[in-house]
């Protein structure tokens, strides 16, 4: 069955003077979908998430909701919630009147309202908190109610604006797990904006990565972090060596001087090319038996694994290993064929 297409960015384009913040933004979002926009600070990710909401208007460009333009349509027309990293919520209120503010509004039935209002508590697990104040919450639980509130209007998609900020470490890692479960029980479109690659690792059905404007890659997490498109995603996703290299015929790529069998193929003969290879996947050997030689630089236990740095004449890699290695130990290290990704240079 062919994925429904909710949301069509076509040809977007925004700028603030000479600043081009979104760059012929073209990008399709699907109904039900977990979908990230991941990037560094300014490169168009939470303008694009405002342009989606229609806070922002773009110079160039149309947004289709459902098949239809909604462009110049006002935000609070749109079949969209949004919920920002500071919340929002109002103080002087109570959390079940925050989550019912929207409802009444819309001058919704008294009793609807109630229903709503107990199903958004019981989903983002704070039944019996409808009198409490919004000072008297935590960070999380405001977040959730934030969610809730957004939620109870029934919106189709709706919009995160790096709403896990402003939440400790462990939290955050347990409220990515509780936002997906929650937009998988209301099974709406949830389109996510952040510059934590893994929390978008952790959430994300589709990740779309940006930079200065421009969508450098849109895939599966998975996809992401195994087949990088180019170094900036490489780089950006995830811990990685990336080192120049020659492709010298299809499965065979020269690094350092020395040949590495690879999957890879379709270069031309002897194209200067990009190579990644992640950490955990450099093997450590004895110093004869590697393909390249280096000295551990440095070695930090991590838990499960040792990170060290081995340089060598012209490298200096990071490695994971469950090896124990001490600094200034000769080792050889090992890449297999299927763990060499080969990417074309930036142009």
């Amino acid at each position: 069955m062919e994925k429904k297409i909710i949301i069509n960015l076509k040809n977007i384009s925004k700028s603030y003077g000479d600043n081009d913040v979104l760059k012929d933004l073209n990008l399709k979002i699907y109904e039900n979908e977990f979908l990230t926009l991941l990037g560094p600070s300014g490169c168009g990710k939470t303008t694009t998430l405002r342009i989606i909401g229609g806070f922002e208007s773009s110079d160039e460009g149309v947004v289709e909701f459902e098949g239809q333009d909604i462009t110049n349509l006002e935000p609070y027309k749109r079949e969209i919630n949004t919920v920002f990293q500071k919340y929002a919520l109002f103080p002087h209120l109570t959390v079940g009147e925050n989550i019912d503010f929207g409802l009444n509004i819309k001058k919704i039935d008294k009793k609807e309202i109630e229903t709503r209002r107990r199903e958004m508590l019981k989903l983002v697990g704070l039944e019996g908190y409808e009198n409490r104040k919004i000072s008297s919450l935590s960070g999380g639980q405001q977040q959730r109610i934030a969610i809730a509130r957004a939620l109870v209007n029934r919106p189709k998609v709706l919009l995160l604006d790096e709403p896990l900020g402003a939440l400790d470490l462990k939290l955050r890692k347990d409220m990515q797990v509780e936002l997906k479960a929650i937009q998988e029980r209301v099974g709406i479109t949830f389109v996510y904006v952040t510059h934590d690659q893994e929390e978008a690792l952790t959430m994300s059905d589709t990740i779309v990565v940006l930079n200065n404007g421009i969508i450098q890659q849109i895939g599966k997490p998975i996809d992401i972090y195994n087949e990088p498109k180019n170094s900036f995603v490489a780089d950006f996703i995830g811990e990685s060596n990336i080192q120049d290299g020659i492709m010298k015929e299809d499965f065979l790529v020269d690094i350092l001087g020395v040949d590495f069998v690879c999957v890879d193929k379709g270069f031309s003969k002897n194209e200067n090319v990009d190579v990644v290879v992640r950490p955990e996947d450099v093997e450590i050997d004895p110093p004869e038996k590697g393909q390249l030689r280096g000295r551990v630089e440095s070695s930090v236990f991590k838990g499960v694994h040792y990170e060290m740095v081995i340089s060598g004449d012209s490298f200096r890699w990071l490695a994971q290993s469950t090896i124990s290695k001490n600094v200034g130990d000769e080792v050889g290290i090992r890449v297999i064929p299927e763990n060499i990704h080969i990417m074309r240079k930036l142009k």
